[in-house]
């Protein structure tokens, strides 16, 4: 079973790609890795020569692309190639042993699965709740601007799904784009990253598009971990970046009348709440 799997890199810090490039590579089986280089210059090439073992293969856009469309480009090489699986990695984390082999499993003894997620954490091993609804306004732009730090939480925590434990297998719309193990033969169906989205929120768009026609799991039994380093929260660009994907996503699918929105948050709560009794 081949593996496939990309790395956009922005002036990446080498010490952190080469963790992630690690933890990746030690899958036994076989795989290959893009990088996908959207930095100013291509003095990130020089990392491939560092595993003269293994199959990277580097690629310079010359240009800041935007995520999901530099993703795009992997991910169709890997559909020319017609391997059953993609990896969607982020450059902060680090893939525990064994995790790929479990996810791999569970995706060949389930064809109904689109995208699986294992759990998050950080560094210090405490769960990162990436688990999550679709989103309302309420739930991506307001709640960063509520003064009132209780109704914050009151919002995050129903979003996060915090009171379902994430202890168990779960069908969820919303799972995060730090670490996405797609089928290719899915993303043939319903479309890879769209390309209007420059960064942030395109996984939760892809993984909406795929969760109305396939599952989307939280495996909790596979484990990576992730630095989640928010830096919408830091700088104002990033915030303007997240703020105008916000905006063309709610356009795309809805505001406050979204009844796809409704029905599957619907549908998804009441499958947790029946399989949590």
């Amino acid at each position: 079973m081949k593996l496939s799997a990309s790395i956009v890199l922005y002036n990446t810090k080498i010490e952190d790609l080469k963790r992630v490039i690690d933890s990746y590579f030690a899958y036994q089986g076989e795989k290959q890795l893009f990088l996908v280089d959207n930095s100013p210059s291509d003095e990130l090439k020089n990392i491939v020569a560092m595993y003269p073992n293994n199959e990277i293969h580097y690629i310079f856009n010359n240009a800041n692309m935007g995520y999901g469309k530099a993703h795009n480009i992997a991910i169709k090489k890997s559909i020319e190639q017609n391997l059953p699986y993609h990896i969607i990695l982020n450059p902060d984390i680090i893939i525990e042993k064994g995790a790929l082999e479990k996810l791999t499993d569970y995706m060949e003894q389930h064809p109904e699965v689109g995208n699986i997620m294992p759990k998050i954490i950080y560094p210090d091993g405490e769960l990162q709740y990436l688990c999550k609804l679709l989103p309302s306004p309420i739930d991506l732009i307001f709640r960063r601007f509520i003064p009132v730090k209780k109704w914050k939480e009151a919002i995050n925590k129903k979003y996060e799904l915090h009171s379902f434990g994430y202890d168990k297998i779960m069908n969820v719309p919303n799972l995060s784009g730090c670490f996405m193990f797609l089928r290719t033969e899915v993303l043939k169906q319903v479309g890879l990253f769209d390309e209007n989205i420059f960064m942030y929120l395109e996984d939760i768009d892809l993984n909406r598009r795929i969760h109305s026609k396939y599952q989307t799991i939280y495996y909790p039994e596979a484990t990576v971990i992730h630095e989640h380093q928010k830096e919408s929260y830091k700088s104002k660009k990033l915030l303007k970046a997240h703020i105008k994907s916000a905006i063309y996503y709610f356009n795309k699918y809805g505001w406050f009348f979204d009844k796809e929105r409704n029905n599957i948050n619907g549908n998804v709560l009441r499958e947790l709440l029946e399989n949590k009794k």
